[in-house]
Parts: structure tokens; sequence; C-alpha cells
């Protein structure tokens, strides 16, 4: 019988699939659409070499998965559930009722959404104790992050249980304190596009020159250590509080001269245009062949570099 569950097997879910079979774990998979067993077993074939080249398959299996077409059953026997199907309140309210009575006692239900939060899910529940935000980022074996939440509404112990959990299976979390849309990363991510979109709109710079200012420049400070750490160590001796004295006036401006667009059809069409001019010939499985090949050179390359 299965330990862990997985619902919803689109990229997200087959992804976490995929990295929970490395760990070990014998994985139920839920989707009714037609045609989700073959992607997700494609999927694992494509994301295991990876995973062997960061080490991450050692107790692993790729085979040792099932699928239903039945939510209630994929997660009975289960410890830990993690549910990743489209972010419609509504769907997710019927799953979570669908689910309920079949769960195991202790069992751990995480939730990938990005978009919702946890107060909007838990209303899906008669008794939400052991549900938890547990957000990942695209895509979930690759990328060491997930973020965590609970509430008053959550038993003391799930946060710290589900944390755990996702410490075993390779994955790097963080705590969410206070529930606010789009958790801590993606606003982060959304406040840098904002200004990219800002400056494309304002002719500064094409869509291509934007992203690789990205990618070339700050991206690769900020895949060693956050931006408060780094700007600690751009003033030397003097550490944050220098930097902080010495620059602020820099930043009040430019925070002043940041643009707030929104995103409208007109500059969606401008981005899309400059998308297509940076991808040329490369398709969307191009693309994502390529940013998986960067995203693994450089996790492999920093193996055992951290602490945490």
């Amino acid at each position: 019988m299965a330990d862990v569950a997985t619902l919803g097997a689109g990229v997200i879910g087959a992804s976490w699939t995929a990295l929970f079979l490395a760990a070990g774990h014998r994985v139920a998979v839920y989707d009714p659409m037609e045609g989700a067993e073959a992607f997700v077993r494609d999927y694992v074939v494509k994301a295991w070499p990876g995973l062997e080249r960061l080490g991450l398959t050692g107790r692993g299996n790729p085979d040792a998965l099932e699928f239903h077409t039945d939510a209630a059953s994929a997660v009975g026997g289960a410890v830990f559930v993690q549910e990743s199907v489209p972010e419609q309140l509504a769907l997710k309210h019927a799953l979570y009722a669908e689910i309920e009575d079949a769960l195991a006692s202790g069992a751990t239900v995480a939730s990938s959404a990005s978009g919702l939060t946890l107060t909007e899910m838990q209303a899906g529940w008669r008794n939400p104790a052991r549900f938890v935000l547990g957000h990942p980022f695209n895509p979930p074996h690759l990328i060491p992050l997930v973020e965590v939440m609970g509430n008053d509404r959550t038993e003391g112990s799930v946060v710290t249980a589900a944390e755990a959990f996702y410490k075993d299976v390779g994955k790097v979390t963080i705590r969410v304190n206070r529930e606010v849309p789009g958790h801590v990363a993606n606003r982060l991510q959304a406040a840098l596009w904002r200004e990219a979109i800002h400056l494309v709109n304002e002719g500064v710079a094409s869509v291509e020159d934007v992203d690789k200012a990205v990618w070339a420049g700050p991206g690769l400070r900020w895949a060693a250590m956050g931006p408060t750490m780094l700007f600690h160590l751009a003033a030397g001796e003097g550490g944050l509080e220098s930097f902080c004295a010495r620059y602020a006036d820099s930043f009040n401006r430019w925070w002043d001269d940041l643009g707030e667009p929104q995103l409208t059809a007109d500059i969606a069409g401008k981005l899309c245009e400059g998308i297509a001019s940076e991808a040329g010939s490369r398709d969307q499985n191009a693309l994502t062949s390529e940013r998986d090949t960067l995203i693994l050179a450089m996790l492999e390359a920093t193996v055992g570099l951290r602490d945490n």
C-alpha cells in the first residue's frame, strides 16, 4: 500500500511524484483525466536521471507507484498527501470533502496552491487541523523551496511534521507566519516582474535584454544568497548598517521611480512579441529542457556547500 499520495497529475503533481518516488516512498497518484497515468510515468522516466545526478534516488524505485481515478482510494493508508489539483476553490473543496473521511489517522495533507490562501481552502474541511500549505516552486523535483504554513486552526505539530517530511525528501522549507496573497516567493517574483514589464513598456530595454539582465547579473548572486545578505556583504566591514547609510538616498530615488503597470492586453501583447523573439526556434519542450539542464547543473555545483 502507498504511504504517500499525490492528488492531481499535472506538471506539478507529476514532479512531486518523481521526487517522492526517489525518496523511497510508494506513491498513489489520483487524477481522473484520460492519459494521466501515461503522462506521469513518462515524466518520472525523464526526471529520474536528474534526480540520480543529485544523489536523491538512493532509496528510490521509479516503479513504486499506483494510479487511481478515485481520490478516496488513493489516500487510504497514506501518511502524507500532496494536493496539486487546479486552483479552483470549488474543485479543491469538493476534493477535500471526498477524501476527509478516507484519510488515515494522523495523515498530513498539504496543498501546492500558489494563488489561494490557506483560510480559503480550509473552508472545504469539516476539521482542517491536519491541513497545511506546502507550496513548491516549479519543477518541485528540482527547485528545493517549499513554503509551509499553518494557522490557529492547524494542529500544533502538523507544520513541523510537514517540514520534517519535506526535508527528508530533499527540500528546503521556509515558514510563512502571516497569510498574504501569493505567500512569500511569488510576491518577490511579482515585484521583479512588475518592474521588468515597466522597463519594457517604457522602452528602456527589450524583453530579451531585461531577462538577460537578471540571469547574467543579480540572478547569479541571488542563487547564492538572498538580497539582504548580499547587501550586507556589499558594504564590506561595515555590513548592512553601513550599506543602508551609504545607499538609502539611491534606493529611495529608485523606489520612487519604479513603475506600477497593469497586465493589460496591450502590455501582454508586447511581452508575447518579445518572448517570441527571445525564444526563436525553440519550442516549449526545448526551453523546458534547457531550463532544467541549467537548474540541475547549478544544483550539482553547489551540493555540500550550504549549511542548510
